[in-house]
């Protein structure tokens, strides 16, 4: 599975809303140990504003059982 979120250094809201920022490892955690983390990338997405936000993927495997 491949999920991407703000990362722990992104903005603290989206929309005027409160966002939940995490790390690659935080993201990993909320799935558990039925999945391996392949892998991680950050992004740092500029806005048509000019401004950044940043994102962080995550590539997981859900393990054999």
């Amino acid at each position: 599975m491949i999920v991407s979120t703000f990362a722990e250094d992104g903005p603290t809201e989206c929309s005027g809303l409160p966002v939940q920022r995490y790390s690659a490892e935080g993201i990993h955690d909320e799935f558990g140990s039925p999945f391996e983390m392949l892998g991680h990338e950050k992004e740092a997405h500029k806005k048509p504003n000019g401004t950044e936000q940043k994102f962080v993927y995550c590539y997981c495997r859900r393990l054999a059982s």
